[in-house]
């Protein structure tokens, strides 16, 4: 059982800061937001990321900062002024709480900073297994993640924890992968992309949630740590598994012009091989819950009991 404790959180009003949020709180810890807007009830606290502003009686007595802001890489096409944004939204609030926590007194400051960043980091890595020690690639997301994560580096300076929360595409109803796919898929019309040959990164929802839960209470982890699922997958192979758990033919595959024409330079990463290894994790000894993409999309889409008989 983990300790109460008190809890900062940014994004907590995104995909996975929601649920987040409510899971710690039914824990027993003791959880404000950080919101954009005037607060209006209690657990809430006011920022301005984009100005630079955090009142350091917000941060100051907290034991954590989760911190999950971002845009969103998939809302829209990649043009100068959404890289932009896709940057600005990562960078200010990170250099913004990083900031912050550093300038605290030794005793108001937070023991850890919980940061999240994601695969992207490692640019396109064939079929090379990459771990948490390996460089960061030379994409667009590579330099993003990058970025991002040195603007943390304050609070590490200062004597504060930091996890850097590498995370893959979790594997939700309403997440980055499953949403767009499973119309599709149930129609009949699921397709690899591309040559569906590239190394495919997953997580299941609870355990992202787990591993965050895990993280907090392990004192002994800094740094980068890929909250990634243990099996690795091609995109072939995920789309087979999802398939044959609709009961729905794969057949077809979607052709490299067709994606870059359908979703522009993300369709670059979409092809992009990433055969990441949750090394720390499991050197650390964390249970996955769902350590198969069958298993996690089984419990994704409700089919658990199904798959179980």
């Amino acid at each position: 059982m983990m300790e109460r404790m008190r809890i900062l959180m940014a994004g907590a009003s995104g995909y996975l800061g929601t649920p987040l949020a409510q899971r710690l709180r039914d824990a027993g810890h003791d959880v404000t937001r950080l919101v954009r807007r005037p607060a209006e009830r209690p657990g809430e606290a006011t920022w301005q990321p984009s100005q630079g502003q955090l009142d350091p009686a917000v941060v100051a007595g907290h034991d954590v900062v989760v911190n999950l802001a971002g845009a969103n890489l998939g809302d829209k096409r990649w043009t100068a002024r959404y890289k932009s944004v896709l940057r600005a939204s990562r960078v200010d609030t990170t250099g913004t709480i990083a900031r912050v926590i550093s300038g605290l007194p030794e005793a108001d400051r937070p023991r850890t900073l919980l940061q999240v960043s994601g695969v992207g980091w490692y640019g396109d890595t064939g079929d090379t297994p990459v771990t948490e020690e390996a460089p960061a690639g030379n994409t667009f997301i590579a330099d993003l993640s990058r970025v991002w994560e040195a603007a943390a580096r304050p609070a590490e300076d200062a004597g504060t924890r930091v996890v850097l929360l590498r995370t893959a595409p979790t594997l939700g109803k309403d997440g980055s992968i499953l949403k767009p796919l499973l119309p599709l898929f149930k129609l009949g019309a699921g397709a690899k992309l591309g040559s569906g040959k590239q190394w495919m990164p997953w997580a299941a929802l609870a355990d992202w949630f787990g591993a965050v839960e895990f993280l907090m209470e392990r004192d002994d982890i800094a740094g980068p740590v890929n909250v990634v699922g243990p099996e690795l997958v091609t995109n072939a192979e995920f789309t087979r598994t999802l398939a044959r758990i609709l009961h729905r033919p794969a057949l077809f595959f979607v052709p490299g012009p067709a994606m870059d024409l359908a979703l522009g330079e993300l369709a670059a990463e979409a092809r992009r091989s990433q055969r990441v290894v949750p090394a720390v994790l499991q050197k650390a000894g964390f249970q996955w819950t769902y350590p198969t993409v069958a298993s996690a999309l089984h419990a994704a889409l409700g089919t658990e009991a199904a798959a179980s008989h």
